[in-house]
Order: C-alpha cells, then sequence, then structure tokens
C-alpha cells in the first residue's frame, strides 16, 4: 500500500482571465496558413513523325477543347516545339500525360508529353 497519494501533475497554463474564479484557462486560437497545391501544366513537344490531325484529335479528347482551340494549340507545339494543353494538380497532370502517352503508342506515333509545375 502506498503512504503518499498520487499527484495530478499540472498542465501549463495560459493567461487566466480576472473576475471569472481565478481558476480558468483560455486557449488561443491560431488559425493554420495552408498553401495551394503546386499546380503542373502538361505539354507535348512537338516532332516530325506524329501527324498534326493526330495531335489535335488528342487535345480535344484528353484536354476537351474545343477543336478551334485544339488547333492553335497544336499550331505553337508545331512553331515552338511545345505548347501548353492544360494546367492541373499533380495527380491529375499525371493521368493527362499517362493518357496522352498511351493513345499516342496505340496509333504508333511517337508524340511525346511531359508534365512540369507552374511557376
Amino acid at each position: 500500500m502506498a503512504t503518499k497519494k498520487p499527484s495530478i501533475p499540472t498542465a501549463p497554463t495560459t493567461p487566466v482571465r480576472e473576475g471569472e474564479g481565478g481558476n480558468s484557462v483560455v486557449l488561443e486560437r491560431r488559425t493554420q496558413r495552408v498553401k495551394p497545391p503546386q499546380m503542373y501544366q502538361v505539354a507535348m513537344l512537338n516532332d516530325d513523325f506524329t501527324p498534326m490531325e493526330f495531335v489535335v484529335m488528342v487535345i480535344q479528347e484528353f484536354f476537351s477543347k474545343d477543336r478551334e482551340t485544339a488547333t492553335q494549340i497544336m499550331l505553337k507545339i508545331h512553331l515552338d516545339g511545345k505548347g501548353v494543353c492544360g494546367v492541373y494538380s499533380k495527380d491529375v497532370a499525371a493521368t493527362k500525360v499517362d493518357q496522352v502517352l498511351d493513345a499516342a503508342k496505340q496509333h504508333g506515333h511517337p508524340l511525346q508529353c511531359v508534365s512540369e509545375p507552374v511557376e
């Protein structure tokens, strides 16, 4: 049998409000700052073998662009060597890249697609 009564540890307290008995503990609310997730742009790279019409079809199908916008993106890819098809979260961008690469492989085209962090 213990001869000493166990003591209850006391928690560190923050400032006490006066006039409420003196035994109240006031907790301070701190707002958390959360950054928005890093966004990634999905870009297609130009090559001399993939037909332009296939690139337009891929942009329409996987990036939900209308024919005119898809054609403009395809021309940017053709003239500048690279064109951005869309900006997404990391997982969605990776999925889009995989879809484009799979479609190109199935049709026998060497089309390349990459995702890059947006600066």
